[in-house]
């Protein structure tokens, strides 16, 4: 069964967050150390939270797994993905693993 890791990097007051770098040099890193496990990625900017309402989130990054090992392989590959981080954002993310139903 397909599971899913979505890291979120939400905005608050003082949050910066270089899109620059997190579409080159990050994305790189995912893929040079998580991407053989990866079934799909999607990563989706921050633009509003709704009619006349500014963006809760900076990016949210929705990255799909054929599985539970797929993923527990990935997340130990994870540490220099996850050491990058703070070269991009002074957000601390949240992360979401859940159980892909549709």
């Amino acid at each position: 069964m397909a599971v899913s890791l979505q890291v979120i990097y939400p905005i608050s007051d003082g949050t910066t967050f270089d899109y620059d770098y997190y579409t080159s040099t990050h994305f790189d890193l995912v893929g040079k150390h998580m991407g053989p496990h990866i079934e799909s990625l999607l990563v989706t900017k921050g633009l509003a939270g709704g009619p006349d309402t500014p963006p809760g989130f900076h990016a949210i990054a929705s990255i799909v797994f054929k599985d539970q090992d797929a993923l527990n392989a990935a997340l130990e590959a994870a540490p220099p993905v996850l050491a990058d981080i703070p070269n991009f954002t002074n957000v601390e993310p949240q992360m979401l693993i859940g159980e892909v139903i549709s």
